[in-house]
């Protein structure tokens, strides 16, 4: 398993730099999206909402439940679910940047009664035990300096019977250690866990793992979509940002979804907290 470090406060001021240039790239969704293949043409940001809404099923959310969205990003899973399933949405975000333009967000959605985002780091969380019905964690948790405390986090603040579903990045076949590690420096995770290992660490947190799903070709093998996004948008980026965030963008695609399918996965596993 890959492992580099960073503090919350660094990978904060990374997404308060990046996210800017998400909000108008793929619609506030700081995540991947999802396609049954080649020939879908959906658009990437509706492609994107459909990871939301795997999660979301795979929770069984209902309505009236406390939902912790862990990394919320600029909070578009959170409006999304907020208003879908009509479930109470607490996000917290290490970027400053993004807890408020997600407020902004919630404002705009006239969500603010249903939603709140919190500045802060998910793996000292303050709220009481039993908190949460649910938790999400949307390719947030690689990032996590001490993963293993956080799931013990989380497991305090839900509910006996509460479920946690994990989307994330996973580690397939073809790469060495070396390799695997170098990729996972390069974009700032502190992890590549395997889906077997993903699946460990939350048995070992105290979980019981309900459900696991390995999504991979339809998310990250389809890179290609996200560097043809980059190019369609390039304009755009360029009128809102400048020339060589644009271009640099694009090759920043180009370079992450290069190792393909067959060495990087995407998976979201779902696992429930006893009731005894």
């Amino acid at each position: 398993m890959a492992s580099v470090t960073a503090g919350p406060a660094e990978i904060g001021r990374r997404y308060d730099q990046s996210s800017p240039v998400s909000d108008v790239f793929n619609d506030g969704q700081v995540h991947l999206a999802y396609w049954y293949g080649d020939e879908d043409d959906t658009p990437m940001a509706e492609a994107s909402r459909r990871i939301t809404r795997k999660v979301a099923d795979s929770l069984g959310l209902r309505s009236g439940e406390r939902l912790l969205d862990a990394g919320c990003g600029l909070g578009a899973p959170a409006l999304l679910v907020a208003e879908e399933r009509g479930v109470h949405v607490t996000g917290i975000t290490v970027s400053a940047t993004e807890a408020a333009r997600a407020e902004h967000k919630a404002a705009a959605a006239n969500l603010g009664d249903r939603v709140e985002f919190l500045l802060g780091d998910y793996g000292e969380l303050t709220q009481p035990d039993g908190s949460f019905d649910a938790i999400m964690a949307i390719e947030s948790l690689q990032a996590a300096p001490d993963l293993a405390a956080v799931l013990r986090g989380f497991r305090r603040v839900l509910r006996p019977g509460g479920r946690i579903a994990v989307c994330d990045y996973t580690l397939e076949a073809e790469f060495t250690p070396a390799e695997a590690a170098e990729f996972a420096a390069g974009i700032g995770f502190a992890r590549l866990p395997t889906l077997p290992q993903w699946i460990t660490m939350l048995r070992e947190s105290g979980f019981v793992v309900e459900e696991y799903v390995q999504c991979g070709p339809r998310v990250f093998g389809l890179g290609h979509k996200y560097v043809d996004s980059a190019e369609r948008m390039r304009a755009e980026l360029t009128e809102r940002f400048d020339a060589d965030t644009a271009a640099g963008l694009r090759d920043s695609l180009s370079r992450f979804f290069a190792p393909g399918a067959e060495t990087v996965g995407y998976a979201i596993v779902t696992a429930r907290k006893p009731v005894g």
